[in-house]
């Protein structure tokens, strides 16, 4: 990290490039498997919901467990983390780009759904499918996977697109580096 003034830093820290391209791979492998987490998680839950077996339906929820447990939380978080660190190093800032707004809130959204609505839905549902019931409520072990696979779909394609502009205090800061940049002398 490189100490510089202007757009892209925090307290004149600003993301050398060899970081910055560090960072945005971290943060790009780890949506994507987010993303592949959340798919994963949306099959495991049709087949626990479609199944006659109980030993498919058992094997169905357990393995969502696992990845609920394991896997989903620390990608999560790390995705939160980098998406943070781009955010705040870089020109694109954190609030300045309605697209990165709304990727960061979405972000913090269903981290916290994660951590509070699906897990303990998955764990419970394996309680229950573990003492030899049913399936407690198909749509707890279906709605969360949904939930979260449209909003990082959604959010992947924001990345891409970069829709809507700057928000207020984007334009607010854009205007003022304008102000303080002085304008050169017209050349002969």
């Amino acid at each position: 990290m490189s100490a510089a003034a202007g757009p892209g830093t925090v307290d004149g820290v600003k993301l050398d490039r060899p970081a910055r391209r560090a960072f945005l791979a971290v943060h790009v492998v780890a949506s994507a498997g987010w993303l592949g987490l959340s798919a994963g998680l949306l099959a495991l839950g049709l087949a626990a919901n479609t199944t006659g077996s109980a030993a498919t339906l058992e094997a169905a929820v357990r393995s969502m467990r696992l990845f609920a447990d394991w896997l989903l939380l620390p990608v999560a978080l790390l995705t939160l983390v980098s998406g943070l660190v781009l955010a705040l190093g870089t020109p694109w800032g954190l609030a300045r780009h309605r697209w990165v707004w709304t990727k960061f809130w979405l972000t913090l959204a269903t981290t916290t759904a994660t951590a509070f609505a699906l897990r303990p839905g998955v764990n419970e549902a394996v309680a229950a499918v573990s003492a030899g019931g049913p399936l407690p409520d198909g749509g707890d072990v279906l709605f969360g996977p949904v939930v979260s696979l449209s909003a990082y779909v959604f959010m992947t394609v924001i990345s891409v697109l970069k829709p809507w502009g700057l928000t207020r205090r984007g334009r607010r800061l854009r205007q003022a580096a304008r102000k303080e940049t002085p304008a050169e002398p017209a050349r002969v």
